[in-house]
């Protein structure tokens, strides 16, 4: 199975690849999308769908894990990953690959094993998972492949369910 995983934002969008097929996962690509501060937010948006579409046509995933939205102190930042979130799930629809949602705690939990990991365990646990020889970045990116792990690891299960009902 190949999975897209994302980690929405209007600045920077982290992307990543996955193949995942029985115990055996690994990196396809990965990378980032960046707009620029002073470009208009619907230029921007737009900027990140053209982008976002590119990717989903050259790597054709079977699936994309994408994070809920939390709450955040920050208003503003919130309706800007909101916004970017929305362009995220339309162009993965167009595309017509299965969308699936994590919580931040579910992602950690999966990846590290505790739900309250820090960031820095996170980027660790994704290198060392996947062979990388160094922590992905910028952050956004080592996020990104975080949920596609995730996902990686969420799925046999939930296929094992599906199949029981």
């Amino acid at each position: 199975m190949r999975i897209l995983g994302i980690d929405p934002g209007t600045a920077i969008l982290g992307w990543g690849v996955l193949d995942s097929t029985g115990a055996t996962i690994s990196a396809v690509a990965y990378g980032a999308l960046t707009t620029l501060a002073n470009t208009p937010p619907a230029e921007r948006l737009v900027q990140l769908f053209a982008g976002l579409q590119t990717v989903l046509a050259q790597h054709r995933p079977d699936a994309a894990a994408i994070e809920e939205l939390f709450f955040s102190r920050n208003v503003t930042t919130a309706l800007a990953v909101g916004q970017a979130r929305g362009v995220v799930l339309l162009a993965i629809a167009q595309a017509g690959v299965p969308i699936y949602e994590y919580k931040p705690r579910e992602v950690k939990q999966a990846v590290v094993g505790y739900g309250g990991a820090d960031k820095r365990q996170i980027q660790e646990m994704v290198r060392m998972t996947l062979s990388l020889a160094t922590i992905p970045k910028p952050d956004d990116t080592a996020d990104a492949l975080a949920i596609a792990l995730c996902h990686a690891y969420t799925a046999p299960a939930m296929q094992r369910i599906a199949a029981q009902l």
